[in-house]
């Protein structure tokens, strides 16, 4: 799943299996992606590399944030 050893950064790995559930729709638009506690525990990662990881997200366009609501995916592109 993630290989810490390999060439690309644990928080692009991370950040582009987010991604990849929500384009396959399983993380669906308008709702909250995983907090990150618990990206932090089902990827055996640091809280600041999930931080990271969804920063990369938004600045993709996949998600935006609510200021103390949570993190939510953003609207399919049409």
């Amino acid at each position: 799943m993630i290989d810490p050893d390999g060439p690309v950064p644990v928080y692009q790995q991370v950040a582009d299996i987010l991604a990849a559930r929500i384009t396959s729709g399983d993380l669906a638009p308008h709702r909250p992606i995983p907090s990150e506690s618990a990206i932090v525990q089902e990827f055996g990662i640091a809280r600041g590399t999930a931080r990271r990881a969804v920063a990369l997200l938004r600045e993709r366009g996949l998600v935006y944030t609510v200021p103390q609501r949570g993190t939510y995916v953003g609207q399919p592109e049409s």
